[in-house]
């Protein structure tokens, strides 16, 4: 660089042409010079920017990847929820989504649709003020998802600043993907180095985008495409769905090179069976292709029902189907100890991905298909769906075959194995002792619902029990600032925190602390009701099944699971630890009659999303008085609550002539009690 030039302006010069590079070989696929000059205006720009900090800007593209780690992932609450899509899986399904779409349109003749590839990848929302990148975060459960920005930075796909005139705020939905190529140069250099592989592109992409570390994610060959805006302002929509990705386009988001505009299910068909003779070749995973309803305007007449719109289907492509051979079973167990078995198969190459095990589910479906150790078995994998047994291939069976047996003792914490008569799942019976379970009871009995201690993260459990400091619930309360401070990326303010949250948590009432035991079967509703009923935990562990049953919506098989949990030694050794600790509720007398209270005997379905509180807020004003909370409508039902994009429940309602209430009058009736 010439002395004369000024570092400022030559470094606002690099950094557009940085960007127009960027643009033009990820979202036009046109490259407009090669690699080794890239670098050198990148080296050049770092250069200068080395030399004056104060010219760095944050959308600089040598800032995509953070010298810091995160210490944890934000929680990050949509503005509007990532809905998932519904699922046709023949011509007959997608046919009848286009006679419903039609119809729903007073029966027009053609409905015009937008195709395009299903990716198998991970959905993201990405947010841009003023054109500048300012965070993305992942689907999570639609509403709230993870702040994984300090990653996303690093995907070059993902422009920081976007091109022209842009929205004063602009919301995108994209995919993140790993091509098939990177994925495989990914795992033969962890092969080389005797690390772990991932098992498909999906799962690595996810993987990598959920790192605390973005140096590692910006090692991964990740890429995008943006495929419907959430949110805008400051931009009247198109018409057209197809017409606002090409906009997203010009402004430098890479969408689909497949994007297609069809018209009616005949359109639809032909572009399902074009993608799929080119799906073999894609430089990425796909699984089917999404039709949408192209005008934006039949979009928001056909509206949404349950979390899925009616206006968009995923078309999804034929199960894949190999023949492997079972070379072992293994038993998995879970949080609520139940036992899983799992066939270790002779690796297949199925859907695109390679399979070693399969997922048996329980010792009834073994049977029922009569899967043997060394049977020749159908493999099928569809999607994202878990790969299964399908049939036994009996004709290949070898005389070695040796029937799967369901093992006597936990293969984790040798506890007992207890197959409840009626149920098709066997369980531990090491309650809140055995290692396998111990991760997941932590993190329930600390979740928001439970003892709410703030702070106590799965990092932070998995080290704690990695360390070997914590090993059932009541350890937790014997933590000192000494032990936390010596886990990693904890200082000693935030153990001061922690343990000032633990502290806290020990104030609680009977109904948490039953529902934190996560004692099977027995969510926040039952936990309400035994602690009404019984009054102390003496009380209801001196209980029999049969007086277990005497509490409302409590039948004989949760009554057997409150029973033998309560009558375990280890667990009621870990209750008396709790209460040793400190941890301490309210005693109310026992209660024999029903519940009383402004609302007993009425019975509430929540649905939709409520302006003035959540749906765990709402639920605590309702149980308060007396009401009870259920999943699901029946007859029985007294009122569903109706929030905004209420779904199946709203019609169920109507259907049965349920008394239906606003928000309004939600709260009205609340203020008469």
């Amino acid at each position: 660089m010439s002395p004369l030039r000024n570092p400022a302006t030559r470094a606002r010069e690099l950094r557009e042409l940085l960007e127009r590079y960027n643009y033009r070989y990820h979202v036009l696929d046109d490259p407009e010079v090669s690699d080794a000059e890239y670098d050198r205006l990148m080296r050049e720009l770092t250069q200068i920017e080395t030399d004056n900090p104060d010219l760095i800007t944050p959308d600089s593209p040598t800032q995509r990847v953070g010298a810091t780690p995160v210490g944890e992932l934000r929680e990050v609450v949509h503005t509007t929820p990532m809905l998932s899509l519904d699922n046709a899986f023949t011509e007959e399904d997608l046919l009848n989504f286009d006679r419903r779409v039609r119809e729903r349109l007073d029966d027009i003749e053609t409905v015009e649709y937008a195709a395009e590839p299903k990716l198998d990848g991970l959905a993201m929302s990405f947010r841009y003020e003023a054109g500048r990148f300012v965070r993305a975060a992942t689907r999570g459960d639609g509403t709230r998802g993870e702040d994984v920005t300090h990653n996303v930075r690093t995907i070059k796909a993902v422009p920081m600043r976007l091109r022209g005139k842009v929205p004063e705020l602009l919301e995108v939905r994209g995919e993140v993907f790993m091509t098939i190529a990177g994925f495989k140069a990914m795992n033969e250099k962890a092969l080389a180095a005797g690390e772990k592989v991932f098992v498909n592109p999906r799962n690595a992409a996810a993987g990598s985008i959920r790192q605390l570390d973005p140096r590692l994610t910006a090692s991964r060959p990740l890429d995008v495409f943006f495929y419907s805006v959430g949110e805008a302002q400051g931009w009247k929509l198109p018409a057209k769905h197809s017409e606002s990705l090409e906009q997203l386009r010009e402004w430098g988001l890479k969408i689909s090179p497949l994007l297609k505009v069809v018209q009616g299910a005949q359109g639809c068909l032909e572009y399902y069976r074009d993608v799929g003779t080119k799906r073999a070749k894609l430089p990425y995973e796909i699984d089917g292709v999404v039709y949408k309803v192209n005008r934006l305007q039949q979009q928001r007449d056909l509206g949404f029902v349950a979390r899925a719109p009616r206006w968009a289907i995923a078309h999804k492509f034929p199960a894949h189907e190999e023949n492997t051979v079972v070379r072992g079973v293994e038993f998995q167990v879970g949080r609520t100890g139940a036992l899983t078995p799992v066939a270790r198969l002779e690796p297949v190459f199925v859907g695109g991905v390679t399979v070693s095990n399969a997922t048996l589910h329980n010792m009834d479906e073994v049977r029922r298909k009569d899967v043997r150790i060394g049977d020749t078995v159908v493999i099928r994998r569809a999607g994202d769906v878990i790969p299964e047994i399908v049939k036994v291939m009996l004709e290949k069976r070898p005389a070695s075959a040796l029937e799967v047996q369901l093992p006597a003792k936990c293969p984790v914490c040798g506890s007992d194995v207890e197959r409840v008569e009626g149920e098709a799942v066997a369980r531990c019976t090491g309650g809140l002792v055995c290692p396998a379970q111990r991760k997941e009871s932590l993190r329930h009995f600390a979740s928001r619902r439970a003892l709410d201690i703030e702070g106590l993260g799965s990092k932070l459990i998995d080290q704690l029990v990695d360390g070997g400091q914590v090993e059932t619930p009541a350890d937790l309360y014997r933590l000192t600032l000494e032990q936390l401070g010596e886990l990693e990326r904890m200082g000693e303010k935030s153990a001061a925190n922690l343990l000032a949250a633990l502290e806290h948590s020990k104030k609680t009432t009977f109904s948490r602390f039953l529902y934190a035991l996560g004692i099977r079967d027995v969510g926040e509703a039952t936990a309400a009701a035994l602690a009404a009923h019984f009054g102390t935990i003496e009380a209801l562990q001196e209980a029999t099944e049969e007086q277990i049953q005497e509490v409302p919506d409590v039948g004989p098989i949760v009554a057997a699971h409150v029973h033998h949990f309560l009558q375990q030694p280890q667990n009621r050794q870990v209750i008396v630890d709790l209460r040793e600790r400190g941890v301490h509720w309210p005693v109310h007398a026992r209660r024999t009659g029903p519940a009383e209270g402004a609302l007993s005997g009425k019975t509430f379905v929540l649905t939709g999303t409520l302006d003035s509180m959540s749906r765990d807020q709402a639920s605590d004003r309702i149980t308060a008085l007396g009401g009870k909370v259920s999943g699901s409508v029946s007859k029985k039902t007294s009122y569903v609550v109706a929030g905004a994009e209420a779904g199946s429940k709203l019609q169920k309602a109507q259907e049965l002539g349920v008394e239906i209430l606003d928000e309004a009058g939600f709260l009205k009736l609340l203020a008469q009690q």
